[in-house]
């Protein structure tokens, strides 16, 4: 994949989206969309020619207590659909994501339908698995007595 088809990609998708004219990914190689209560990240990787695309699932105020990003991936693991993406917390920004990598082109249709999977597990995440994880972290005594 080459930074400019990976640019047409992720172009196609936001004027498909209904989005204003853009340029997909800007000069430093980001680009996103809210849409549909997902938030829909882009990032061109240069040094692996490589598409990574991230829907966010929350943002932390305060870094993650212990064992919380462990509960995620355990969900991840345990077979919670992740829209075929796979969780990624970024420290930088303290946001939880599902994310999805790209090396080769897809698709135009199939890029759109996997864009469109992720943000809708990403949105089920927020408003599911998010309060599992916590009662599973935070107050396991309450999951072995029910």
């Amino acid at each position: 994949m080459t930074r400019e088809s990976a640019q047409r990609l992720v172009q196609g998708f936001l004027h498909e989206e209904g989005t204003p004219p853009s340029p997909g990914i800007n000069p430093q190689g980001f680009g996103g969309l809210n849409a549909g209560g997902a938030s829909l990240y882009f990032e061109w990787l240069e040094d692996t020619q490589a598409l990574k695309c991230s829907a966010l699932v929350y943002r932390f105020r305060e870094p993650p207590k212990p064992g919380v990003i462990e509960g995620f991936q355990a969900e991840e693991r345990e077979g919670t659909d992740a829209g075929g993406g796979t969780v990624d917390y970024e420290r930088e920004n303290r946001g939880l994501y599902l994310a999805r990598t790209y090396t080769r082109m897809p698709t135009e249709r199939a890029f759109a339908k996997e864009m469109r999977r992720l943000m809708k597990a990403s949105i089920k995440w927020n408003s599911q698995v998010l309060d599992r994880v916590a009662s599973r972290v935070f107050h396991p005594e309450e999951l072995e007595s029910k």
